[in-house]
């Protein structure tokens, strides 16, 4: 089985004022072998620690379901640590530019 390439991943920081601090940390785009594209991955605060949440809907129910996903775990690791890899990335250069 094939894992697809994780060729890009753009991430847009959630910004929030410091009183109503916001669980979201980020909304994330993720580009696979440079040919398709998941838009709207969610990094979200946890109660120990940062994880992702795939693009969902809501449906009649009024349950979410993902919209895109990975169907094995080695693609979920793979995704999430380098969507976290790549968001502390851009928290440490948002440190320097301040």
């Amino acid at each position: 089985m094939k894992i697809l390439e994780i060729t890009d991943i753009r991430v847009k920081k959630i910004l929030t004022d410091s009183s109503a601090e916001s669980k979201m940390k980020a909304v994330v785009s993720v580009t696979f072998d440079n040919s398709f594209v998941v838009h709207d991955i969610k990094i979200i605060e946890g109660q120990e620690k940062l994880f992702t949440a795939m693009p969902s809907r809501k449906t009649q129910e009024g349950e979410f379901k993902d919209i895109a996903h990975p169907i094995n775990r080695e693609m979920r690791l793979k995704l999430e640590e380098a969507i976290l890899a790549e968001y502390n990335r851009a928290l440490e250069q948002s440190d320097e530019n301040q």
